[in-house]
């Protein structure tokens, strides 16, 4: 099997560093390559520089407005901007209900919402989980009853990422209470403007406002915002998942990290040696970095299939929980980097401009916020255990 990168493709590659070399402001390189906190205003902008460019949707067809480029283009784009250093783009509307309403949805709500995505005009957030009703997401609580022209909704969501920052919501509601577990769901778009709707924080262990929870009390939703059959909502939802799974794997953005933390373990020094000459340092560095490589060549079997038109299947739990794993292990490495340094606790050191008191050489002082906020991995998306069983099941037909 030749994995080698053909000349058109590596063509490409020049493209797109070229684009990002001229186009992308230093100020937000210089966060993301530092381990910073990005900005809002810095994800909104990096997509609006994109879709100026006609590359705001680089999974998208063209029919869509997006690049229709084919699942290497997609790959090497990824791995080009995380590499530069460019902000993450915010996947909840490209990568969840975009490709949600493309294929489910009807034309007026393809005309309405796909294009405000692609211009970063709309802010999304997923509202999937509640309390009691997380890795066991078919007993959600939150219900839409129809009335006329409109469905009231009332429930609770939570771990609702960013949605202090969201314009739209898209979520699971229960539409038949009588029937079992999986069937009686759908799927509905949301305005977060809407009155009855109330956001409040989650102070995360990083101590960071990241999540939050969304209330929903009497919230009228016009029944043309139902995507697709209502009481079909779990299909579709099964179809975003595999979406978010994929893309929770983040192959290029831990390649990226893989590198930095070579830099900084080639300069740290052990016993008057660099680390990266320890012999447990650099077996245990070897060894994620061997299963990142394995990662990658099955993230592009999994985007081959898509772009046959298929779903993702199960082998999207696949790139969850490996992904995850490999992301956490790199934190734990930086820690491990750095040493004594990691230990001083700076939520603020991850803010463009820190100044306050720290023992350590800069790089150090995100390295403790950084390692708490990433042992959320394992568990979003569907937590890695349940991954586990949906392999089972569905792979080894166990």
């Amino acid at each position: 099997m030749d994995l080698s990168f053909t000349p058109e493709q590596q063509r490409f590659r020049d493209e797109v560093r070229a684009f990002l070399d001229a186009s992308l402001p230093a100020e937000m390189r210089e966060k993301v390559l530092g381990g910073l906190h990005v900005s809002p205003e810095d994800t909104v902008g990096w997509q609006r520089i994109l879709h100026r460019k006609g590359w705001g949707g680089p999974g998208w067809p063209q029919a869509f407005g997006g690049t229709g480029w084919d699942p290497v283009r997609q790959f090497i784009f990824e791995e080009e901007c995380a590499a530069a250093g460019a902000p993450r783009l915010l996947p909840f509307g490209l990568k969840m209900v975009g490709p949600v309403i493309m294929r489910f949805g009807n034309e007026a709500q393809q005309r309405r919402h796909l294009p405000p995505i692609l211009s970063g005009d709309e802010w999304w957030c997923q509202g999937y989980s509640e309390p009691g009703s997380g890795s066991d997401l078919a007993s959600l609580q939150t219900r839409a009853e129809r009335q006329g022209e409109h469905y009231l909704v009332n429930g609770q969501k939570t771990w609702i990422t960013l949605a202090q920052h969201a314009t739209w919501i898209f979520c699971l509601v229960r539409t038949d209470r009588a029937a079992k577990a999986q069937a009686g769901i759908s799927f509905l778009l949301v305005d977060m403007r809407s009155p009855g709707v109330t956001v409040r924080p989650i102070v995360m262990l990083d101590g960071g406002h990241e999540v939050n929870e969304v209330w929903f009390e009497d919230v009228k939703v016009p029944a043309e915002n139902l995507v697709g059959e209502e009481n079909k909502g779990w299909t579709y939802a099964k179809f975003l998942l595999g979406h978010e799974r994929t893309n929770i794997a983040g192959i290029g953005a831990s390649k990226r990290e893989l590198a930095r933390l070579k830099r900084v373990a080639g300069d740290e020094r052990k016993h008057g040696r660099p680390l990266l000459e320890d012999p447990f340092f650099a077996a245990r560095l070897a060894q994620v970095e061997i299963e990142l490589m394995a990662l990658e060549i099955t993230n592009l079997r999994v985007l081959s299939a898509e772009a046959q038109r298929r779903a993702p299947g199960p082998e999207a739990s696949l790139l969850k929980i490996k992904g995850t794993e490999i992301q956490q292990a790199l934190t734990e490495l930086w820690v491990q980097a750095v040493g004594p340094y990691a230990l001083p606790f700076r939520r603020e050191a991850l803010e463009p401009g820190f100044a306050g008191p720290h023992a350590g050489p800069e790089h150090a002082a995100p390295a403790a916020a950084t390692y708490c906020n990433m042992r959320k991995t394992s568990i979003y998306g569907g937590s890695n255990e349940i991954q586990k069983n949906i392999i089972t099941q569905l792979i080894l037909g166990l």
